[in-house]
């Protein structure tokens, strides 16, 4: 068996390739209560990847035959300033930086220690990063989902590198849970989705319909949508662990398209969108997606003002932009 990697070595390693936050942990496998009962009760809404590979998030060894140890991994992204669009998709799409990332890392690794071998997950890979990044000592998963961390509260997103060889130390484990009985973030979630044991339901979340799911939203969520474009930061604007944040570095600054307002969302031509969307996250939710939630956003806070676009598109070819506007002329009255 190859000797352990220096724990040290990797860590300076992690934060020389740009990682805010780097631990360290023991590769085992995963209880299937964290995942099981949030699939079997239908959470996971049409999100079918989630259970497809369930047996691959709950087992890195069938990611990395012969895993032994999970860098858990974190940058933090948070940005000032008011937009429609969540914090975390403002700027560059925050996997473009993250792979740029861990192939820093994992080349760092290689030149170092030629023998290892590695497989780097960020989000789309089934794998469970708020758990690795827990059992690496980075935070806990707060009561809304999100993983806090001391420093940068849950303004971060995770990636990880899985290695197959041991290091000489581990990191302490998860931190200590300081939600203690603030329930500020469930009170804040205007759809009720999340739950009991930090379990969001995907199929009222805002943030889930406005990414995700590329047909009409339910009547209940679309109320919701007030201010919200593109993902949710709700919860997270209520937690006591952001009062502080910290403003990220340069590959999170915010682009042009998170200064428009809804109405300049809702509005936006194919043109303007092709020029502002590439390399965001915000791509994810396509042009009649976008502009979707932005006609739900407009009828749910009453913006009357609106009422001029709103008519147009009414009559716009997208079905489900036209569906949207016409709800959103409802909701005014007119």
């Amino acid at each position: 068996m190859a000797a352990p990697l220096s724990s040290a070595r990797v860590l300076e390693l992690a934060s020389q390739a740009g990682f805010d936050l780097c631990g360290l942990a023991p590769a085992e496998p995963i209880p299937p209560q964290a995942l099981a009962p949030w699939l079997e009760e239908g959470m996971h809404a049409e999100m079918h990847w989630m259970r497809e590979r369930a047996s691959e998030r709950l087992d890195v060894t069938r990611l990395l035959p012969g895993a032994r140890t999970v860098v858990a991994l974190a940058c933090n992204y948070y940005q000032e300033g008011a937009s429609p669009i969540a914090r975390y998709a403002r700027g560059r799409d925050y996997h473009h930086t993250l792979k740029d990332r861990l192939r820093a890392l994992r080349n760092q690794l290689s030149h170092e220690w030629p023998t290892v071998r590695a497989y780097a997950a960020v989000d789309t890979a089934p794998l469970m990063e708020k758990v690795w990044a827990s059992r690496a000592g980075l935070g806990y998963v707060a009561k809304n989902g999100c993983l806090v961390t001391s420093r940068f509260g849950s303004y971060v997103v995770l990636a990880a590198l899985v290695l197959d060889c041991e290091v000489d130390s581990y990191s302490n484990g998860p931190a200590t849970e300081r939600c203690g009985s603030c329930r500020l973030c469930l009170s804040a979630c205007p759809t009720s989705a999340i739950g009991h044991d930090a379990r969001v339901d995907a199929r009222s979340c805002l943030s889930y319909h406005s990414i995700e799911n590329p047909e009409a939203a339910p009547e209940k969520v679309r109320r919701a949508f007030s201010g919200v474009a593109f993902g949710c930061d709700r919860c997270q604007e209520v937690c006591p662990h952001n009062a502080s944040p910290v403003p990220a570095g340069p590959r999170f600054w915010i682009r042009p398209l998170a200064a428009l307002s809804l109405a300049q969302l809702a509005g936006l031509s194919p043109e303007r969108h092709r020029q502002l969307v590439p390399g965001m996250a915000v791509a994810r939710a396509k042009y009649d997606g976008l502009r979707r939630n932005a006609a739900y956003a407009l009828g749910a806070s009453k913006e009357r003002e609106a009422l001029p676009l709103l008519a147009v598109l009414a009559g716009d070819p997208s079905e489900l932009v036209r569906e949207a506007a016409r709800w959103a002329v409802r909701q005014m009255g007119a």
